[in-house]
């Protein structure tokens, strides 16, 4: 007995790319920063990244093949700063999402130590084509 992958399953014709989009998905297993994903309504999304000590021009958001890459790099510290402790992260890092088809970036703002990233998707319109059957001398 042959085992079907999702994506050479014979009825999901022009979705060999899913299986790349999951492995794609699934290498980016870091915890940092933590995120929600929430729908606002039936057709829109929030993303938010908690990116304390973050500031707007620290951070940048790009959509590259279908996928939302939030990337975060804090400057140099202060070299005259001594800390006894130090439990605030202020690492450099990438976050990756893949999009759907129809789900675009509607845009982003900072709230709290929060980078809200909205998205919302189009909503296809219905389509009902009807085929015409030829025979092989090319009637109909």
């Amino acid at each position: 007995m042959t085992k079907l992958t999702f994506g050479t399953h014979p009825f999901l014709l022009g979705f060999e790319q899913l299986e790349r989009l999951v492995e794609r998905t699934a290498k980016s297993a870091d915890g940092y920063p933590p995120f929600n994903i929430e729908a606002t309504s039936e057709n829109a999304y929030r993303i938010s990244l908690a990116v304390a000590g973050f500031r707007e021009e620290d951070l940048a958001i790009t959509v590259e093949d279908r996928q939302l890459v939030i990337r975060g790099r804090q400057g140099e510290e202060p070299v005259d700063r001594v800390f006894l402790h130090r439990g605030i992260a202020s690492r450099a890092f990438q976050r990756s999402f893949v999009l759907a088809d129809g789900v675009e970036v509607a845009g982003a703002s900072m709230e709290h130590g929060l980078l809200h990233i909205d998205l919302k998707r189009a909503v296809p319109e219905t389509v009902v084509q009807t085929i015409a059957i030829t025979s092989r001398n090319g009637r109909k």
